[in-house]
């Protein structure tokens, strides 16, 4: 994978071309959700009148149909607008489709001009230089999002059961040409959680999130992300994949994930 490559390619005013990277590790012409929740976050960040003292605080997705790999317009709106909060909504739309396949809801919080006390920091978790790089589970096809990212696990495996605990990386930008932000880091991984923490075989049962909300406290720094998750399952079917998100400095958010359970 060449260095100049991205995720996306930028072909316009609000439209660009998912690359294979973006490929998911179940359909070959879809793309994982991590791509496509980053873009949808950095078009909030990028929209016009965007306020450079705001950042945002919590934003929640609805996955409403695969994203296919393509050509994609990006729309955004702003839903309500205040002195210290915002509310933008984005929406993720296929070439030649009539209806957006994701959507994306932002609460973006004025940064305080006076620093304010640090408080509930949490610990640390060890940090991804201290662990090997781990593969992913078997994939069927050599470019996708698993060849995009890197990851070390401190807790579990991709092919464990149980909870897990990962330091993920971007081996290519969001955009190709264009610098990584911190918010890009932060969603393109977050969605990996019940990947993370998968408790069921991948071969007997589908577990799938319809939606993704994430909630920081402040943006990461450095490369790295860690997504520290577990997943529950009733036995109705519904799940939860919770995580605690980290950067090399300490927690910086949490992100969870609503699963549909079902065997195969």
């Amino acid at each position: 994978m060449d260095a100049e490559d991205g995720f996306y390619e930028r072909i316009g005013d609000g439209r660009f071309r998912a690359t294979e990277a973006t490929r998911g590790p179940w359909d070959a012409g879809a793309q994982h959700a991590g791509p496509p929740a980053a873009l949808l976050g950095r078009a909030v960040e990028e929209r016009p009148g965007a306020r450079d003292d705001m950042r945002v605080a919590r934003i929640t997705y609805e996955i409403l149909r695969p994203v296919p790999i393509g050509e994609l317009a990006v729309a955004t709106s702003v839903l309500r607008a205040g002195r210290g909060t915002e509310v933008v909504e984005a929406a993720l739309t296929p070439a030649g489709a009539d209806a957006p396949v994701m959507l994306a809801r932002a609460l973006r919080i004025r940064v305080a001009g006076e620093p304010v006390p640090a408080v509930g920091q949490g610990a640390l978790v060890p940090p991804p230089g201290e662990v090997g790089v781990t593969p992913f589970f078997p994939v069927p096809w050599e470019t996708g999002y698993h060849s995009s990212m890197e990851t070390r696990f401190t807790e579990g495996s991709f092919t464990a059961p149980g909870p897990g605990t990962c330091w993920m990386r971007m081996r290519v930008p969001l955009v190709a040409g264009e610098a990584v932000r911190p918010l890009d880091r932060v969603l393109v991984a977050a969605d990996s959680g019940n990947g993370i923490s998968a408790v069921m075989d991948f071969g007997r049962f589908v577990f799938v999130n319809g939606d993704l909300s994430v909630h920081l406290h402040r943006h990461p720094v450095g490369e790295w992300v860690c997504v520290e998750a577990r997943t529950s399952v009733d036995a109705g079917g519904i799940g939860l994949a919770d995580a605690r998100l980290h950067d090399e400095k300490g927690p910086i958010g949490r992100s969870a994930q609503s699963l549909f359970v079902a065997a195969r």
